[in-house]
């Protein structure tokens, strides 16, 4: 019983590391990244549609996207959704193409961006955080049943802790790698 639970514990909390991973994916760095469009939506004949389902996103350069959709009358929907986001990107449209020029980012610009993603680092590592003391409290609740011995709660917590540990480092190392991908000039 024990094991189902450290398993589910390692399980939820790899997920919340990979959830923050994909969430990084999505702040802009200086450079051209078709992902950092993942998260817009547009109203495509009444119905919100992800952007990267309706047409192909590329990066011909470092600091140029081009989105080609396959349906041309999209165009204006989708240059209004990318006008709307939060991104602060001007899109260029010619009729069958939209381009994206990424700007440089002004020293300012990176160091809020590193504030914001080290913002959603804290909050990863409290996910991580609640899913031990949830898992902590299951044990304890074994323990109490008689279903575990003492000596094998107090092994699974420290078990779960050293879990808890190598996650928190994981969260640690792509935030440092983020950050320097960030201040990069």
């Amino acid at each position: 019983m024990l094991k189902d639970l450290l398993a589910e514990a390692d399980d939820r909390m790899s997920k919340s590391v990979e959830f923050f991973r994909k969430e990084l994916t999505t702040v802009r760095a200086g450079r051209a990244n078709p992902s950092i469009l993942d998260k817009i939506t547009v109203d495509y004949y009444g119905a919100a549609t992800p952007l990267n389902q309706l047409g192909n996103i590329s990066a011909p350069e470092p600091r140029l996207l081009t989105i080609q959709p396959w349906d041309k009358s999209s165009l204006g929907a989708i240059e209004k959704a990318i006008q709307k986001s939060d991104l602060g990107l001007n899109p260029n449209n010619d009729g069958s193409l939209i381009r994206l020029i990424i700007p440089q980012l002004t020293e300012e610009g990176r160091s809020k961006l590193v504030k914001s993603t080290k913002k959603k680092g804290e909050d990863c590592k409290v996910s991580v955080r609640n899913i031990r003391r949830d898992s902590s409290e299951k044990i304890k609740g074994e323990e109490k049943a008689k279903a575990c011995s003492e000596d094998e709660a107090k092994k699974a917590n420290e078990d779960l802790q050293k879990r808890t540990d190598k996650y928190i480092k994981e969260i640690d190392k792509i935030l440092e790698n983020k950050e320097k991908e960030i201040m990069a000039v």
